[in-house]
């Protein structure tokens, strides 16, 4: 039997041209729908993510977001935290504080505002395991590139979607990167990781400070590349912060130029010590669809 009409939209993140940004799927009034009826409607937009609004439970949450891939459930990823805000800012709810939203999901409450160049988001607290010195030859045989700036320390961060970072000495050998699949998978994964966050300072400022590329490996990301990734650019944000290479109070990030898109981030630093992921957000699809019960 056909099932009852949901509330849907589409839109492209970090970005304010459509289709040069990240797709995100948003389903709304989703408290009715089983974790399965939620695992299938991802893997039938097969976008990298599809997040469902739901009531929080949380009484300081302006609402409660679960995140999904093609594969299963994820705990918190960056770009659905901005797609989905924008996406429940836009179906005309008003947020508890002007300016501001906390969002319930895996990791616990994130909270978000508004910012000139759009929404932004605090990264998460994240877990960081510096890769060890003997594992830097076979990264490099991964990477099948004579590019590592080893000046920056490799390490694995998870706050939540764990990436393995790898600062590069130029942006072209960043967008020019090529590895061997297989090779990756095994490092990646042998710290825990589903992909690989690369990035490169531009020269003289370039286009944005740094160009960023995430190469998925499996596990909760599926196979592929990434076309801009916010919990990747808040693993690198911190890692920058750790290791004492921050360009200043904020910088900007530019994300998947190798595959015709151009996403643009825009990061910046609280004295407090939060770090703020932010960027624009413009829909493509509205409207409803059946659900499967």
């Amino acid at each position: 039997m056909p099932g009852h009409l949901v509330r849907f939209k589409q839109v492209d993140v970090f970005t304010s041209v459509p289709f040069k940004g990240n797709p995100l799927a948003v389903v709304f009034d989703a408290d009715s729908l089983g974790d399965d009826d939620m695992l299938a409607i991802a893997r039938w937009t097969n976008l990298s993510e599809t997040t469902f609004v739901c009531t929080p439970t949380d009484p300081e949450a302006d609402y409660r977001v679960r995140i999904f891939t093609p594969g299963g459930e994820l705990p918190f990823a960056g770009h659905p935290t901005l797609g989905t805000a924008h996406a429940f800012l836009e179906s005309g709810a008003r947020p508890r504080t002007p300016g501001r939203l906390i969002q319930q999901c895996g990791v616990g409450r994130v909270a978000l505002r508004e910012q000139a160049d759009g929404w932004a988001f605090a990264a998460p607290p994240a877990r960081v395991t510096p890769l060890d010195r003997s594992d830097y030859a076979a990264l490099a045989a991964a990477l099948r590139s004579d590019a590592l700036d080893l000046d920056a320390q490799p390490c694995a961060v998870d706050n939540g979607a764990p990436w393995l970072v790898v600062r590069l000495t130029s942006a072209d050998a960043c967008i020019g990167l090529s590895p061997d699949p297989a090779a990756l998978e095994a490092i990646t994964h042998r710290y825990g990781t589903h992909g690989l966050a690369v990035y490169a300072p531009h020269a003289d400022g370039g286009p944005a400070t740094f160009e960023i590329r995430c190469l998925m490996t499996g596990g909760g990301f599926g196979v592929g590349e990434d076309p801009v990734t916010g919990s990747a650019n808040a693993a690198l944000a911190g890692l920058l912060t750790r290791q004492e290479r921050r360009p200043g109070r904020s910088y900007t990030a530019r994300q998947g130029t190798a595959i015709g898109r151009d996403g643009r981030i825009f990061v910046s630093y609280d004295e407090d010590g939060t770090t703020w992921i932010g960027g624009h957000t413009v829909t493509v699809v509205d409207g409803t669809f059946r659900s499967p019960d």
